[in-house]
């Protein structure tokens, strides 16, 4: 069976094809640090990706499709692609901050340190702030609203506009925020001061 007939298995063998290629070149080029960060970025490219999607394809899709009288409405997206969507929205945005965290104790800088940027935790330190700001906007704000817009949950009709607005509210902060949020990520890699 192809394996890239299927998400999951396009993903299998992307880690696959990862082990492989980490074995040929030797545990010299990739170690416990660069696994965490490696496992850091994957999971904050599915987040960061998605929240781009939702900023810049998807509500403003919704948008023209529910101004749209005689085109199909934005049923299709909201009943089949945002619940799947937000799936893999708050799960990569999980997986991002506990591999964040993880890396930030393996490569010595310290949670600790970072949170109350400290020695070298500065520019990291600042980033991970932004991203746990992002990380409970996700949790607290973002998915418990949009379960009440997609009628995960009940809600009524003015429930329902009150959950629009804070969660377009929460994912456009979380938007800004991860510009300067990915600034400091890479500086802290490529030399920015701290």
């Amino acid at each position: 069976m192809n394996p890239l007939k299927s998400v999951h298995g396009t993903i299998a063998l992307g880690f696959v094809t990862a082990a492989v290629i980490t074995f040929l070149v030797g545990d010299t080029a990739f170690n416990s640090w660069s696994f965490a960060v490696w496992l850091h970025v994957f999971f904050g490219i599915i987040w960061i990706g998605l929240l781009y999607y939702f900023n810049f394809v998807q509500v403003p899709a919704v948008g023209e499709a529910t101004a749209d009288e005689g085109g199909p409405g934005p049923a299709a997206i909201n009943k089949y692609v945002a619940p799947r969507a937000l799936w893999w929205f708050r799960w990569g945005a999980l997986g991002t901050w506990l591999t964040g965290a993880a890396a930030l104790e393996i490569m010595g800088v310290g949670l600790k340190n970072a949170f109350l940027l400290q020695g070298n935790g500065l520019i990291i330190g600042l980033g991970a702030w932004m991203g746990t700001i992002m990380l409970f906007n996700v949790w607290v704000l973002i998915w418990p609203n949009q379960k009440k817009i997609l009628g995960i949950v009940e809600a009524s009709d003015e429930e329902k506009a009150k959950s629009k607005i804070i969660a377009l509210m929460a994912s456009r902060t979380n938007t800004f925020l991860s510009i300067p949020m990915i600034m400091c990520m890479v500086g802290q890699g490529h030399g920015l001061p701290y």
